[in-house]
């Protein structure tokens, strides 16, 4: 990583040279602005109201426009003779508790790191010292000639500047959450509070990613390759409000339960009833090994011969009708010969 800031971290007369890394990073898909009758770019470009032409980007600096709507021209040299304290420190104002600060005031994250090795010893004394009070240093920086409020805190054994938004920008919730007094009954809460430990049981915030990149990346590469997709109606919405909470958290916690492949064993006598019993059926004699073949002789070539005639069929059994027929004849022809030679 590159550092982004370069400074000192300063509290009371302990100074410690440090530098700031950024700690995050988005994986949008960059996607352009173009003419959709022939896919080129659409550029926005700098064009003066007064003279209705493009100016470049060197003539343009800031200005601010009055209620009455005159403009004040603010150069750079304005802009820089403004005192910042903070410039090039991160100057310590106290040590809160974490749940001082609202998450609701968080920005961006930078990790602090030591620019020389003279600044481990105070950079580890700090981090200990947050890590075993449970603290967080409220602080001020400057970045980009703009001053903002931060905390420090210890994350993954690295110390961790998140800058905030300072209180007065902050909007106040007034207004948004229902008024009048809701009455809440036992069993919903009860009923909630299982629909929670549900949702929660072996979940693991590493493996969340952004389905709608994921899918952006598969269209794009569908149409690198030429392939048309097809495109599915969007359902219309059947929700609608909700008239029996109490059955809307059960059906949760049931869903809940069958998505993880369990039962409602938990679920009540309601579960016990739904749940159809099982049949119990015959258990089959396994099946014996084939023994191996052998001349059919003795009882074994009768047992043969009963069972090749009860499964023949109308040929075996003419088959065996003609067997018998020449067997008789040929009895009757040796008779008739030992006769003719007495």
């Amino acid at each position: 990583m590159r550092a982004t800031w370069k400074g000192a971290i300063s509290f009371g007369l302990v100074t410690i040279p440090v530098q700031l890394f950024t700690a995050t990073e988005e994986h949008d898909i960059p996607l352009r602005q173009v003419h959709e009758k022939d896919g080129s770019r659409v550029r926005l470009r700098r064009v003066c109201e007064a003279e209705d032409a493009e100016i470049p980007y060197q003539e343009i600096t800031k200005g601010y426009e009055a209620p009455d709507g005159s403009m004040i021209m603010l150069s750079e040299e304005d802009l820089a003779d403004l005192p910042l304290p903070s410039k090039k420190l991160i100057d310590v104002l106290a040590f809160v508790d974490a749940e001082t600060i609202d998450p609701l005031m968080f920005s961006k994250a930078y990790y602090v790191g030591t620019s020389d090795r003279a600044a481990d010893k105070p950079y580890a004394l700090l981090k200990q010292a947050l890590t075993e009070s449970g603290q967080i240093a409220v602080t001020k920086i400057a970045i980009r000639s703009r001053e903002s409020l931060a905390v420090l805190r210890v994350h993954e054994d690295t110390l961790v500047l998140q800058t905030c938004l300072w209180p007065d920008e902050v909007r106040p919730a007034t207004g948004v959450a229902p008024e009048g007094d809701v009455t809440i009954r036992p069993q919903e809460l009860q009923m909630a509070r299982s629909l929670m430990d549900m949702l929660s049981q072996d979940f693991d915030l590493s493996t969340l990613h952004d389905e709608y990149q994921k899918a952006l990346q598969q269209v794009i590469e569908a149409r690198l390759q030429g392939v048309e997709l097809s495109h599915e109606e969007e359902a219309a919405p059947t929700g609608g409000k909700v008239i029996d909470l109490m059955a809307a958290l059960e059906s949760s916690v049931r869903a809940a339960r069958e998505s993880r492949g369990e039962r409602g064993a938990a679920e009540g006598t309601d579960a016990e009833v739904r749940t159809l019993p099982v049949r119990k059926t015959a258990k089959k004699a396994p099946a014996k090994k084939a023994a191996p073949a052998r001349k059919a002789t003795g009882s074994a070539a009768k047992k043969a011969a009963a069972t090749l005639k009860e499964s023949g069929g109308k040929k075996s059994t003419a088959a065996t009708k003609s067997t018998a027929k020449a067997t008789t004849k040929k009895t009757a022809a040796k008779k008739t010969t030992k006769r003719a030679s007495a």
